[in-house]
């Protein structure tokens, strides 16, 4: 589904599309986040290719991803929900094993879910320790995938470090420090991003660079930010807060707590323009600046419909970290970023 901005699609790129409600305007003072006043692009219509060029390491030049399926297996946490469903399918048609096992809430324990033709069958808060350790026995090349809820991060990440699982955690929320804190002390490989969509890490990854060689550039412009997720997201994008923590390193003064968080169906169709297919399951993310002066503004937008762009992140995540395990790699705790500078991504 084309939309202003990022695509999620196999090829990025920056469209205009002519349903003027996806497009926002970027003429100055041509959006107010708080009101409803919202103005949009003429009837022109371009597309044209986006060029993300990330430098490799020489040891991404030597090393070799290793071949999907080849020993690996996953165990995902959240099976039932869309994300750990969406993943699911990704590591299946990646060869990537799945085993059949996941935790979930007590309300779920018992469940089997059924994806991609395998039964999987949830287990609730009693005796975790005992069914990860169990599978860990039976697939030693375990990677856990967690999708679960923010509630959980933190006593999920001491979990895996307690059995000694690596995993990736793709579950946004919970004390971020003390879940580096916990990889830290178990010395368990992990990779930990609240975004897995590849190519929103990249452009993060060049707004970090920004914010690095050009400290202050935006000083004395006011920042306004508005997310739209399907509604069972209950907290705020760790993508949105990433972004504005570089803002704030190139001179603008925010709080967290300003970000407009969209979750209304209704105004996500007609104000933030969000297909209906995929009110269920999008991200867009709108970041407009203005001078103090009101005369220059920017702005900054990448929409996302549908979950195969974190799936795909997801399990190319995944044989990085394999990757990693078998290498004995000295680093341990590693971000999208660092998966994306491999460049083995399929």
């Amino acid at each position: 589904m084309a939309a202003n901005g990022l695509m999620a699609s196999s090829n990025v790129l920056l469209h205009r599309p002519e349903n003027h409600r996806l497009s926002f305007s970027s003429r100055t003072s041509q959006l107010d986040l708080l009101g409803d006043r919202v103005s949009f692009l003429g009837k022109g219509k371009r597309c044209f290719p986006v060029v993300l060029s990330m430098a490799t390491s020489e040891e991404a030049g030597k090393s070799v991803a290793p071949a999907p399926g080849n020993g690996i297996s996953i165990m995902v946490n959240g099976c039932s929900g869309k994300m750990g469903k969406a993943v699911i399918k990704a590591a299946d048609s990646a060869g990537v094993n799945i085993v059949p096992a996941s935790f979930g809430s007590a309300e779920e324990a018992g469940q089997r879910v059924e994806v991609c033709g395998k039964e999987i069958l949830v287990h609730g808060p009693t005796d975790r320790e005992k069914v990860l350790s169990s599978v860990f026995d039976k697939y030693p090349e375990l990677i856990v995938v967690d999708y679960t809820i923010p509630s959980a991060v933190n006593d999920n990440a001491e979990l895996y470090g307690k059995v000694g699982v690596p995993f990736v955690m793709g579950t946004t929320g919970g004390d971020r420090t003390k879940l580096y804190k916990t990889v830290e002390e178990s010395k368990i490989y992990a990779v930990i991003s609240p975004q897995m969509g590849k190519q929103v890490v990249a452009f993060l990854a060049a707004m970090e660079i920004m914010s690095e060689q050009f400290p202050g550039a935006f000083a004395g412009y006011s920042l306004e930010v508005m997310e739209s997720h399907q509604s069972s997201k209950l907290d705020a994008s760790g993508t949105a807060k990433a972004v504005i923590s570089c803002f704030q390193k190139l001179g603008v003064s925010y709080d967290m707590d300003q970000i407009r968080l969209v979750r209304d169906p209704k105004e996500q169709m007609e104000i933030v323009g969000v297909p209906e297919e995929h009110i269920s399951g999008h991200a867009f993310h709108l970041y407009h600046l203005t001078s103090p002066d009101k005369t220059v503004s920017f702005e900054f937008q990448h929409n996302v419909c549908g979950r195969s762009i974190y799936a795909e992140g997801t399990v190319d995540a995944v044989l990085f970290l394999a990757k990693k395990i078998r290498s004995k790699a000295e680093k341990r705790i590693y971000n999208m970023i660092d998966v994306l500078r491999e460049g083995n991504m399929r």
